[in-house]
Order: structure tokens, then C-alpha cells, then sequence
């Protein structure tokens, strides 16, 4: 198993409150192997990503639990024009990832060639502007080379098409597909739209409150879906062939702030098949035929 992570817990503690947007989250990524994070947010998608790396926003930050990890990780983020540089040309920002013993015009080499991968038509120009002079699109794949850069074994895609046009959002998910077909890194991406996994995923940890509620095989977790709201995030997804004055189906309410997270199971305030020990008792972690699933409704008596 390429990474593997038990019982992560993330604390924070401000004006002598303990917050925990993260609790008990166990998962793994096999080498080569493609997982998902899903989740609306506020559920603590990016906070478990970023701990991988030890990258906590706030060193206020306490985090406990077992993480295995051989090779290498890279991220992408969600918003490349808030992770680049912005008084830095790109080239310079791909090279503090590139070898510092490589000779200058062997980086350079490499430079042009990162960007010619990710499908740029001109990498020279995009080597030598700043981020501004590109597009979301172009800043992304821009992103993208530079995490290539750093021959990951993992890479970390952090809600990447966000703020991106749904043409650039299939072009870059598609580069990510293709780059991980021909380096055999393994992906780790973190998205709140299942239909983003889809076809594109192996695993699936379905996460809501700090929490993964549901996770097994993409194509079983999305065919016959077990936790109310892994069921909830899946009716959500407009269909196609809906007629057009079809009403939108939606879960009530919205994802509480960590220090206002409900007793029991965190989701009850909102579940159309709540119980009354929900409110009261956080539903045991059944595992069965290799899915996990936490809710009353579906784990053993």
C-alpha cells in the first residue's frame, strides 16, 4: 500500500475551545491505485489532504493518528492563481522543484518539456509569463507540470477544476487521467461532485462533519449507495433526461461549522431516515464485502 492513514484527528484550539473538523479518518491509496474524497463543503476534504504533508493553515493546529507513506507527494490545488506566484515568472516556479544539481540548461529543457505534457500549445511563452498572462486553464496546467516536476508517486488533486469553465474542468481531469496512465503515479482527488468520479476513480471515501461515512468501489458505492447521504449527494445530481421543469432534489439544510457539529451521527439534523438513538449514539462502522458504512439504518443491530 502506497499510503495508508488511521484515526486521523485534527484539533484545533482557539479562546480555550477544542475544535475538530477532523475525526477518527482511516483510509489508503494502493500504488498506482485512483481515490476520491467527496463531500459538500466544510467537511474536512482538504484539511485531511493537507495534513499528509504536514501542511496545516494554522500552526494553533494539533494533529494526532497513524500516517504510512514510501515516495513522494505533489499537490494541485484548487485555485491555481492563488497558489502561484504572482511576481514570478512560471518557469522560475516549476524550477524550485526541479533537482538543484541539474545544470540550468538541463532545467530549462525540462521546464519546456513539463509544460509540452501537459498539453500547452506554446510552453516557451508559458515558461517566460507570470501567472496573470494565462488563463485559469493555462495557470492549472501550469500547476500541474510543476507538481510533475517533482516525480510524485502520489499526487494530491485538490478540488482542481474549481473556478474553471466545464470545458477546462474535462480537459484538466482528462490530463490528470492521462499523466497518471503514463507515470504510474496514483491519485488522491478531493471533490464535492460524484460525478467527477465516476469512471474516473477506483475507491470512493464519501466524507461529511469530519467524518467518512461511506467508502468502497466507485461503481458500487454509486450503484447501490448505502448511507442516507451518500444517497442524498447522488440524488442531487441533475439527469440528463429530466424533463425540464423537474424539481431539483436537494438535502436540507446545510454542513455545520465544527464547533456547532450535533451529538450522535452529525448528519441526523438533516437525514430523511434518522432514528432517535441518531441524536444520541454515533452509529457503528459496519464493513461488509469490502464497503464500509456508518449509519444506523444499514450497520449491524
Amino acid at each position: 500500500m502506497l499510503l495508508e492513514v488511521k484515526n486521523l484527528r485534527i484539533a484545533f484550539h482557539l479562546e480555550g475551545r477544542e475544535t475538530v473538523p477532523v475525526r477518527d479518518v482511516s483510509f489508503s491509496v494502493p500504488e498506482h491505485g485512483r481515490v476520491a474524497i467527496v463531500g459538500e463543503s466544510g467537511c474536512g476534504k482538504s484539511l485531511t489532504a493537507l495534513s499528509l504533508a504536514r501542511l496545516s493553515p494554522t500552526d494553533r493546529a494539533y494533529i494526532s493518528g497513524e500516517t504510512k507513506f514510501s515516495g513522494r507527494i505533489a499537490y494541485v490545488f484548487q485555485n491555481p492563481s492563488d497558489s502561484l506566484n504572482p511576481v514570478m515568472r512560471i518557469a522560475e516556479q516549476i524550477r524550485e522543484a526541479l533537482p538543484k544539481n541539474m545544470p540550468k540548461k538541463e532545467q530549462n529543457a525540462r521546464i519546456i518539456e513539463l509544460l509540452a505534457r501537459t498539453g500547452l500549445p506554446d510552453p516557451a511563452r508559458a515558461a517566460h509569463a507570470y501567472p496573470c498572462e494565462l488563463s485559469g486553464g493555462q495557470q492549472q496546467r501550469c500547476m500541474i507540470a510543476m507538481a510533475l516536476a517533482a516525480t510524485p508517486d502520489l499526487l494530491v488533486a485538490d478540488e482542481p477544476t474549481t473556478a474553471l469553465d466545464v470545458t477546462t474542468q474535462k480537459q484538466v481531469l482528462e490530463l490528470i487521467d492521462s499523466l497518471a496512465a503514463e507515470t504510474g503515479m496514483a491519485v488522491l482527488l478531493i471533490t464535492h461532485n460524484l460525478g467527477l468520479v465516476a469512471g474516473r476513480m477506483d475507491e470512493v471515501n464519501v466524507m461529511y462533519a469530519g467524518r467518512i461515512v461511506e467508502s468502497g468501489p466507485v461503481l458500487e458505492v454509486l450503484s447501490s449507495p448505502r448511507h442516507p447521504y451518500t444517497k442524498g449527494l447522488l440524488a442531487a445530481v441533475p439527469a440528463l433526461d429530466a424533463p425540464r421543469d423537474a424539481p431539483l432534489a436537494d438535502i436540507p439544510g446545510t454542513v455545520p461549522p465544527p464547533d456547532a457539529w450535533p451529538d450522535g451521527c452529525a448528519f441526523w439534523p438533516r437525514c430523511a431516515s434518522v432514528q432517535k438513538r441518531c441524536s444520541k449514539e454515533q452509529p457503528p462502522e459496519c464493513v461488509k464485502d469490502g464497503r464500509r458504512c456508518a449509519c444506523w439504518a444499514v450497520s449491524p443491530q
